[in-house]
């Protein structure tokens, strides 16, 4: 999870629903991803 530590909405859980809270670990996996193979 070190991985996504440039993700500020993931430091501290804001949402209340666990399945919100997984979409944006999702989206942020996805970003990371994108802007290293666009590197």
């Amino acid at each position: 999870m070190s991985w996504l530590a440039g993700c500020r909405r993931l430091h501290r859980r804001y949402e209340r629903k666990a399945e919100h809270f997984l979409a944006f670990v999702g989206i942020a996996a996805a970003l990371i991803s994108y802007r290293r193979l666009a590197n």
